[in-house]
Parts: C-alpha cells; structure tokens; sequence
C-alpha cells in the first residue's frame, strides 16, 4: 500500500521540488496550489500527511490546519518562510505535527516525513510493498513476482526491499555495499554486480522482463531500460 502525501504549495516550481522528491522515495503525491482547493482535495483523497505552506491564497494555511483539525487527525507538517517563533508556536498549538523553515534541505524534508508517519502509525500500514508486479512482504521477509513466491537469498532479499522502498531512486554500488553488508565500501569489487545480476535474473524469469536498471557510471534503480 503506498502512502499519499498531499502538497500543499501556491509556488508551483516548489511543488514540483517536493512532488519529484517524494515519488522518488516510493510515495504517491497530490497537489493543491490554493487553500480553497486543498480543502476539497484533502476530504476527498484522504491522504495519509500533509506538507502545507503558510501563504497561500483564499485560504491560509492556518485556517486550513484548524478546520482539518476539526474532523481529522491527518499529520501535517508545515514548509514555510515564516521563521518567526510566535508564528511556529501558534501553528503547532493549531495542530501542525512539525514544521519546517524555507529554504528547507531536501533529505531533513525526508526524515522529518519519516519520523512524523512513524508516530502516526501510517509506516506501519507498508507492510507489503509493491511496485510493478513484484511484491515484498516485510513481515514474512518474503517476494513475489506476479504473485508467484520468488526464492531468494538473504541478500538479494534485503536489496530487493531496499529498491522498493524507495522504488525511482538510483543507488550507488556503495549505497547499496553499506546498507546491506553494513561495511564500509573501500574499493570496487564484484560483489553489489554479481548480486544485483542475480537478483535481476530470478525476476526476470517469472516476468519475462528486466525490472532492474543499470545507470551506468551511478549504480543501479529499479525500472526497466
């Protein structure tokens, strides 16, 4: 199941910063770029967290936590210039469960996302996760492939899980090295090449098709050629 985050954002060129950021880590996205607009989007899409501006037009950010807050405990966190401690104060007694100070960096974003679903609960929703036709279910630790049980190796396994958690992002061979073998990659060697070939293989043959991607001169992602 793959969490909706609503943006919230009147700047349209940091709405598409934000939407690109988080379909790149495995999240589906939806976008207002108005108050009046959010309020109908956020009644009829439920989505799981909110990123909301301050400023926006026809209705601020502040009245729009106030009423969501009236009929929902939907997580939101506010992106906004607004630096002042007494503007902070007031939108967190309003609701807000974080808040973030524009110019903002993109991977404290991430966490901040990260560390706010955990508290409500919704990480914990992701139990299987799904990305063109492969399946991982993280509490049996197991795969599928057009629903067929896939055998895989520890390894592989945890590689696999590490591509659809975060389902359009490249890995470097080190990302990958340090996060599964938990060492520090020193040096170039056969080992991330021979496992990802492998891996990509057993998918490929109960799907007829290549579902890992090498970029070459990066890593690899996962998504055909």
């Amino acid at each position: 199941m793959n969490i909706k985050i609503a943006v919230v954002e009147d700047d349209h060129e940091i709405s598409r910063i934000l939407k690109d950021l988080l379909e790149n880590n495995g999240y589906e996205v939806i976008q207002a770029f108005d108050g009046s607009e959010a309020t109908k989007l956020l009644v009829e899409e439920s989505p799981q967290l909110v990123l909301m501006d301050l400023m926006l037009p026809y209705k601020s950010g502040e009245r729009l936590i106030s009423e969501l807050r009236e009929h929902s405990d939907t997580p939101v966190i506010v992106i906004s210039a607004k630096s002042m401690m007494e503007t902070k104060l007031e939108v967190l007694r309003l609701g807000a469960d974080d808040y973030i100070i524009k110019p903002f960096d993109l991977d404290e974003v991430l966490v901040r996302i990260e560390v706010v679903l955990r508290r409500s609960g919704a990480l914990r929703m992701r139990s299987v996760l799904e990305w063109d036709g492969i399946s991982f279910d993280t509490e049996e630790n197991r795969a599928f492939v057009s629903g067929e049980p896939i055998q895989l190796t520890a390894k592989e396994l945890m590689l696999l899980k590490l591509f659809l958690e975060h389902p359009k992002k490249v890995y470097t061979k080190a990302e990958l090295y340090e996060s599964v073998w938990n060492e520090e990659y020193l040096y170039e060697d056969n080992t991330i090449n021979v496992h990802v070939s492998n891996l990509r293989s057993k998918l490929k043959k109960v799907s007829g098709k290549d579902h890992i991607s090498t970029v070459w001169g990066i890593g690899y992602r996962l998504g055909g050629e």
